[in-house]
């Protein structure tokens, strides 16, 4: 767990550095930056379960709703078809933007799942 946690802070960190050009990194450094804390945190045996789960309430609120607004998840699914997620950013196509947002959402919500279930079967409170 300690090696999970730590490969996980670093991405995480990683994360966090690459959105200072981002339109809104006021809102995305720190997401990720939390992620990166509670990951370093577990590193260091300090497991925290409230701040877990309020990584998970507070990302899964946010990728539920880029996923239901317009241009969003959803849109990109049915509209667009899935188109490549991985070109540039254009103001004409923002459903790229708040897919590629999804998915950082998502990472953090899965390494925290999986940290509790982890922690959980370890026997820590």
């Amino acid at each position: 767990m300690k090696n999970f946690n730590i490969v996980f802070a670093f991405i995480f960190i990683v994360f966090a550095l690459v959105q200072y050009n981002d339109p809104d990194p006021y809102l995305w450094i720190p997401i990720y930056g939390y992620a990166a804390l509670v990951c370093i945190l577990n590193a260091r045996m300090k497991y925290d379960y409230y701040g877990h789960l309020a990584a998970i309430v507070f990302c899964g609120v946010f990728a539920t709703r880029l996923m239901l607004i317009k241009d969003g998840v959803l849109d990109w699914l049915k509209i667009y078809h899935a188109e490549n997620i991985v070109e540039s950013m254009k103001a004409t196509k923002p459903y790229i933007e708040y897919t590629r947002e999804f998915g950082g959402l998502l990472i953090i919500i899965l390494v925290m799942i999986f940290n509790m279930i982890m922690y959980k079967k370890a026997g820590v409170k």
